[in-house]
Parts: structure tokens; sequence; C-alpha cells
């Protein structure tokens, strides 16, 4: 994988790998919600999973795309 490289110019905000953990407990939380909503009869469970996370609090804090500056530092573009 020498030639690697993104197609799209949107890198996260901090230089924290990945989301994956912090993706993983707000899924987790999510589905248990659900099934304790199917548990106690409700029909109305919560349907978006994005209730349970906070991009914010997230470890890259978001996303942003770099645009001009990928055409100048090729090196952000490698993966």
């Amino acid at each position: 994988m020498s030639r690697s490289r993104r197609h799209t110019p949107i890198i996260g905000i901090t230089t924290a790998d990945s989301e994956k953990q912090d993706k993983r407990r707000a899924n987790r939380s999510w589905r248990a919600a659900i099934r304790r909503a199917l548990r106690e009869g409700e029909h109305e469970a919560a349907h978006s999973r994005h209730a349970f996370s906070d991009r914010w609090t997230m470890a890259k804090d978001g996303k942003n795309g770099i645009g001009g500056l990928a055409r100048r530092l090729p090196a952000l573009m490698r993966k």
C-alpha cells in the first residue's frame, strides 16, 4: 500500500487516529435504550443514534475540509 492516498480532502480536526471507541460506546447505549423500550412495550423507541453521541465530545471533534492546502502539502493526502 505504498501508493495509498486519500481521495477526499477531509481530515479530523485533532490528531486522534480514530473515534472507534466513542462510536462503540454510543451505539451500545443506543441499542440498550431500544432493548429497554421494547421490554417496556413502548412502540416509539429512540430512532436516532445521534441522540446518544455528541461529535464534540468524541476524540476527533468532527472533520474539516483542507481544500487548497492539499495541493500545497501532498503529504496530508497520504493515508
